[in-house]
């Protein structure tokens, strides 16, 4: 049913620290679940189906993947890059929007 904290239907922050889930894992899956305009249905059974279907095996997958693919070409060892000014220019906003990006995420950690 609906969440409901006066009648404990749901998961809320306390109890989803207690389970001793990473918050990671929490994140994937209400981001992967958020509402498109109603109301979504929580069930421990879909939380670990898409943990274990949509974050673990298509993160195995990829893993795999990169790892078959430097077997392949490079003889097993990722070769050393080297950077371009674009290159040089493009990690430096990236690194600058990943900042910003933790900095907001650890104002919505306190304000909660």
């Amino acid at each position: 049913g609906k969440f409901s904290k006066s009648r404990g239907v749901g998961v809320f922050g306390d109890m989803a620290k207690d389970t001793g889930i990473p918050a990671d894992i929490w994140r994937f899956y209400l981001l992967y679940l958020r509402p498109e305009g109603q109301d979504s249905a929580f069930s421990w059974s879909d939380l670990m189906l898409k943990n274990n279907s949509e974050l673990l095996n298509n993160l195995g997958n990829f893993i795999n993947r990169a790892g078959m693919f430097v077997t392949k070409f490079f003889g097993g060892t990722v070769p050393n890059m080297v950077l371009t000014s674009d290159d040089k220019r493009l990690l430096a906003r990236v690194t600058l929007e990943l900042r910003q990006y933790h900095q907001l995420l650890e104002k919505v950690r306190w304000v909660a």
